[in-house]
């Protein structure tokens, strides 16, 4: 008792809360939250190399990680390319050669100014004693060697020196001297050419100290050595000094070797400052982590690698942006809602009646299904890794059966509110894949074709059909997402047929599966509990026949009656023989107490008080009520018990009651059924052939002029008496019920023909001119026996 209590204020709120609308926004946006982002904030794990993960650690959202050895490896690339700076010195061998023509031209000066002041007697004495002639002024030259060197910038033998004083200085020294080393330095020495041919392959560039222009040289064995530079020396004068004296020669070719330096010369610091700088300009290299992408699995060893994606996690991401981007998708999730509850479901007839429970049917529905997706998802980034023919993940996806929840609402609430609810659940499913628009398009379209095949539901086969349809569509769905996605590898493309065809067979016997779940929860009844129910074998119909036969064929002809009228207004015609079938079950009980099942004549309520009568009437519905629920008949047909009666008045024993007692001491609310009044057109149609059923066996010479007046006069009494203020019916359908409840009515009680005994002339024609209407002719056969039996006349059966 207390749970059948605490189920009526339930179904009370469910029913009248205004504030349920509310309150389910907010449940099912948090549920969503919670899906899809299990966490509030981030939690973070301290980890070191070598500890095992306690659990599975996947990308809260895009990050980007620096890959430290690719980045250095490009940074030592761009260092390498970068050439190696070497300095030209132009200036350098002008200098020189100035030196040496200031120094020689000094020194020629000199040895005229000897010339001009004739012999000493230094070097007279010093002529006598050696034995060998000097050139004038040669004391005081030896005393200018010093001078000459500095001048020079070298310095030399005395015996050299002696032999320039002994030549003059000549010019032609000096010009000698002067082309070697310009040719040489010319061309351009290094001070180390081993080290400037490991620069042989890429080149170098070559840098004017002067200008400070640059040019890059490839050919780097044109530069000459220190040691190659002597030799050149000695090279470029062998032509110039053939005239000349071996000693001559040697001196020329000596002081030319030690007047060249190199003039080519490695710029080390430049050289590295630019690799510097071209190692700066590399930008460091980024390896993308994506949402929902695997860091750490459970029972791994963190590496290194590992370890530094989730430093970059824990550093790029905080608890303040996390909670913001939930309460975002939040809004977001409820504005979704908000419009589709606005434009699809708000006056959608199906929700109108017992609207709170039905939106708890559909929040129910998305957030079920949704958990379904997450759940779905996790296992496949779990087994993708280790599956055999190394399946992808994003091929094991198609297989999710996400169409069942639309197929689900169609079965109980129609495609029209199935559709926006494939949509919803597609962008919500889209957003737990990362906004992936393929899957969005794939869950649109193969949940819109999974209600297309569910609208229509009678028989359980229906199922099985639907998912295989669904999985055949779906081959095409997956055909067409590779190709948008441009990936045309034949494996994939297999793998994704299988798997999307799979995904519509589990989509149909998901739906099996929990549509009788649904049924019992919420207690809707569909098509194929309906067709159950109109089965005239089941128990309770077979024992409304055994025991209250007048009953049962009463409820039998309101089953046609209101099947037929709600095929042509467009209401559910299973549902309505259902309804007619069962609206009676109560009678059950008492039996005799109903005129239709008394068979000798005698009424039980002759005896009784109008009062007591009034209430054993009324208790057939309250007595209905517990018979249909004892047999699990369904909400609806409850409902029907309930509301078949509306708040209608028992005339007879009211008026019966007021005769005997007064109008004063009657109470009218006492012989009216409890209501409520019909709230579908399901329940309107049996009020309606319940009353025109019953008054129809009063009728004499039921012809179809008399059916149609009681039809419409009935029928206008109860739209009169406002039983059917809440079921929807317009002037319209009670118009084409009229018409439905003739039709049927004036099949039951059509005209027969009566067959006369006596017998018309043989060949004769009845006054219509029919035979249907002729008796059969006596025959000249002398054996007496019955003519009908005769060949000539069964040749006549089924003729016009």
């Amino acid at each position: 008792m207390n749970l059948e209590s605490a189920q009526k204020k339930l179904r009370s709120y469910l029913d009248a809360s205004q504030g349920f609308l509310l309150m389910l926004l907010a449940g099912v946006t948090a549920a969503f939250i919670l899906i899809l982002f299990p966490h509030v904030t981030t939690t973070k794990y301290n980890y070191h190399i070598g500890d095992v993960a306690q659990r599975d650690i996947k990308a809260l959202s895009d990050f980007f990680i620096e890959d430290e050895e690719a980045t250095e490896a490009n940074r030592k690339q761009a260092a390498e390319i970068v050439l190696t700076v070497y300095d030209h010195d132009t200036t350098l061998s002008a200098n020189i050669l100035q030196r040496l023509e200031r120094a020689f031209a000094a020194m020629r000066t000199m040895v005229d100014n000897a010339k001009t002041k004739g012999p000493s007697e230094e070097t007279e004495g010093t002529a006598a004693e050696g034995g060998s002639e000097k050139p004038p002024g040669h004391d005081h030259l030896m005393q200018l060697k010093g001078v000459f060197e500095e001048r020079l910038g070298l310095t030399m033998s005395d015996g050299a020196y002696r032999l320039l004083i002994a030549e003059k200085f000549s010019v032609e020294i000096e010009k000698a001297v002067t082309e070697i080393v310009d040719k040489i330095l010319t061309n351009g020495v290094v001070a180390n050419k081993e080290i400037l041919l490991q620069e042989l392959e890429k080149g170098i560039v070559l840098r004017n100290v002067e200008t400070g222009k640059e040019t890059e040289v490839q050919s780097l064995k044109q530069y000459y050595g220190p040691d190659q530079a002597k030799t050149m020396a000695r090279v470029i004068g062998q032509p110039l000094l053939e005239q000349t004296s071996y000693q001559v020669k040697g001196l020329i070719v000596d002081l030319a070797q030690r007047l060249v330096p190199p003039n080519i010369t490695l710029n080390l610091n430049e050289t590295k400052e630019r690799k510097k700088r071209a190692a700066q300009e590399i930008k460091p290299f980024l390896y993308q982590i994506k949402a929902g992408e695997m860091i750490v699995r459970e029972g791994e060893r963190v590496n290194e690698f590992q370890l530094r994606k989730l430093a970059a996690m824990y550093s790029q991401i905080q608890d303040e942006a996390i909670i913001t981007s939930r309460l975002g998708t939040a809004l977001i999730i409820i504005c979704l809602l908000l419009v589709g509850y606005i434009i699809f479901i708000r006056n959608h007839p199906a929700i109108e009646r017992e609207r709170n429970k039905n939106l708890l049917f559909l929040a129910s529905a998305l957030i079920v299904f949704l958990l379904v997706t997450k759940i779905s998802a996790s296992l496949v980034d779990g087994l993708a890794p280790s599956a055999p023919f190394s399946i992808k993940a994003a091929s094991m996806y198609y297989a999710i059966p996400l169409a069942a929840g639309a197929m689900t609402v169609a079965l109980f609430m129609g495609i029209n509110l199935a559709m926006p609810f494939a949509m919803i659940i597609s962008i919500c499913t889209a957003v737990i894949f990362s906004n992936r628009f393929d899957l969005f398009i794939y869950f649109l379209l193969t949940s819109a074709m999974g209600a297309h095949w569910m609208r229509h539901c009678r028989e359980r086969a229906v199922f099985i059909k639907a998912g295989m349809k669904i999985g055949l569509i779906n081959l095409v769905f997956v055909t067409a997402v590779n190709i948008y996605s441009a990936d045309f590898a034949i494996i994939t493309l297999l793998w994704n047929w299988l798997f999307a065809f799979l995904g519509g067979l589990f989509s149909g016997i998901v739906t099996a599966g929990i549509a009788p779940l649904v049924e019992s929860t919420f207690g809707y009844t569909t098509d194929i509990k309906l067709l159950e129910l109109v089965n005239l074998d089941r128990p309770i119909l077979r024992r409304l026949m055994i025991e209250a036969s007048g009953t049962y064929h009463h409820s039998v002809i309101v089953g046609s009656m209101v099947e037929a009228a709600a095929a042509t207004i467009g209401a559910n015609p299973i549902l309505a023989r259902a309804c007619g079938y069962y609206h009676d079950i109560g009678k059950i009980k008492k039996p005799l107490y109903f005129i239709e099942n008394q068979s000798d004549g005698k009424n039980k309520h002759d005896k009784l008080a109008p009062s007591m009568s009034s209430l054993i009437l009324i208790s057939h519905v309250k007595d209905g009520v517990e018979i249909a629920k004892e047999n699990k008949l369904g909400q609806a047909i409850i409902d029907t018990i309930k509301q078949h009666h509306g708040t209608s008045l028992i005339s007879y024993f009211y008026e019966k009651a007021r005769q005997l007692k007064g109008d004063d001491n009657v109470n009218i609310d006492d012989f009216r059924y409890p209501g409520p009044k019909p709230q579908t057109r399901e329940v309107g149609l049996v009020i309606l052939a319940d009353v025109i059923e019953a008054a129809s066996r009063t009728l004499e010479n039921p012809t179809h002029a008399r059916i149609q007046g009681l039809v419409q006069r009935l029928i206008n009494k109860v739209f009169s008496d406002g039983q059917l203020d809440n079921c929807e019916l317009t002037l319209r359908d009670l118009n084409n019920i009229a018409k439905s409840f003739i039709t049927i009515l004036d099949g039951i009680y059509h005209n027969r023909i009566e067959y006369p005994e006596s017998q018309a002339p043989a060949g004769g024609k009845g006054k219509n001119g029919s035979t249907d209407r002729q008796s059969a002719s006596p025959t000249d056969d002398s054996s007496g026996e019955d003519s009908t039996q005769s060949p000539s006349h069964l040749k006549r059966l089924g003729q016009t």
